[in-house]
């Protein structure tokens, strides 16, 4: 019988939000919009050299996301995704028995890469649905290698503002990696969250992951990057990278989004999802939802034991949505007609669910 590795039989899988025929899909943050035009080209055009490998080093992509943040290309990695790098990141700095530090609930990506890698996991709660930051700095110790934020935080689309950041960043030791991870940056539309890339300069330790996945539409084609304050950092990213892992045409299809006019296009497709996300928030928290502040592409409903009943009435209805068992469920904007349909869904879930929230 083949032996594999204890920590196996514990690990919890990956859940992805679940496709369901014939029902609206609000369960994997995914933009609702089909890509631009001018990208397929690209990706069409990309597709007939596909007998070839693609550029291992993503070059002409490593430069033009060097010139965008103002660093040098040695700064930046790319990765099959930004969940990529975060797995990459953790084999380049943490061995058994050192540990990871993150907020728990949060992408739950996190406890799955650590205990691959053989790191111990030390999650700290959230507060209010939001990083403790405070509480995060004293769980540090000598063991630390790494501290993910998540900013927003999937899956509950809180923030953390610059002034409690940097007071975190400051008590963080100089030789723990923080990875600030900006899945949803562009979704942000509060002035106190700070862009991370301009942290880079006063901070050696830091690291920021970025991703096509979300505004830029590329989810189905895994590719994101990373930017370190430390040039040593990024080459331990690359160096840890599966072989030919970003696809040319994933490479391609980034290329062609950072256009100027089609990255307009796409940050307008943006716009109109946020106001769809205050409109939708605004209706749901009229219907009388606890819904938290949210500056991603998704609202958060902290249901604790109602929230299987929520996510079997929504699915009921024709809406699937991401249930965390016992917790919440984390529901994506989509399209006009679709969040009409989670306002008419939600309406009618509400009496059902009330004595349980």
């Amino acid at each position: 019988m083949v032996r594999l590795r204890p920590v196996l039989s514990t690990l919890p899988s990956y859940v992805p939000g679940r496709t369901v025929p014939g029902a609206i899909k609000l369960a994997s943050n995914e933009v609702p919009y089909p890509p631009l035009p001018s990208v397929l080209e690209r990706i069409t055009a990309a597709a007939a050299g596909m007998n070839r490998y693609p550029d291992n080093a993503s070059t002409a992509l490593t430069d033009a996301i060097a010139a965008r943040a103002g660093v040098d290309a040695a700064q930046v990695a790319i990765g099959c995704g930004s969940v990529s790098l975060c797995t990459q990141l953790v084999q380049a700095v943490a061995d058994a028995d050192d540990e990871v530090v993150y907020a728990w609930r949060s992408f739950e990506a996190y406890p799955i890469i650590a205990a691959v890698s053989g790191a111990s996991s030390v999650q700290v709660p959230l507060h209010d649905h939001t990083h403790d930051l405070d509480e995060m700095a004293a769980r540090i110790t000598g063991k630390t290698r790494l501290v993910f934020v998540c900013n927003p935080n999937n899956p509950t689309g809180t923030v953390v503002h610059r002034d409690e950041l940097l007071r975190f960043l400051r008590a963080v030791p100089e030789d723990v990696v923080v990875c600030l991870d900006e899945a949803y940056r562009e979704f942000v539309r509060d002035n106190a969250v700070p862009d991370g890339l301009t942290l880079l300069d006063a901070h050696p330790n830091l690291v920021v992951l970025r991703t096509f996945s979300k505004a830029y539409g590329l989810a189905g084609l895994r590719v994101g990057y990373a930017v370190a304050a430390d040039p040593a950092l990024a080459a331990a990213l690359r160096q840890t990278q599966v072989p030919f892992a970003v696809t040319t045409v994933a490479q391609e299809a980034a290329l062609a989004s950072l256009e100027p006019a089609a990255e307009k296009e796409l940050l307008e497709r943006v716009d109109e999802l946020v106001a769809e996300r205050t409109r939708v928030a605004d209706a749901l928290r009229a219907q009388g939802w606890e819904i938290p502040p949210t500056e991603a592409n998704f609202v958060w409903f902290p249901l604790g034991d109602a929230t299987a009943d929520f996510a079997a009435g929504c699915e009921a209805r024709g809406l699937i949505v991401r249930a965390f068992a016992g917790v919440g469920a984390r529901v994506t904007i989509g399209t006009r007609d679709e969040n009409e349909r989670l306002l008419a869904a939600t309406a009618e879930l509400r009496p059902v669910v009330t004595g349980a929230v």
